[in-house]
């Protein structure tokens, strides 16, 4: 897959990652809220993660 430049990642474990930079390969992310009360960044997570 083509490399994303507008959404970067770090997540080398995820299917979509490109693999030669900190990039994700898919055209469009879902990022969902892990609580009902979401305030802070880490309260949110990429709902398009899939694993290697």
């Amino acid at each position: 897959m083509k490399t994303n430049a507008s959404i970067a990642c770090s997540v080398n474990e995820c299917k979509y990652h490109a693999s030669n930079a900190d990039y994700c390969t898919l055209e469009k992310i879902h990022v969902g809220k892990c609580d009902c009360n979401t305030c802070k960044s880490e309260d949110t997570e990429c709902g398009s993660f899939q694993v290697k």
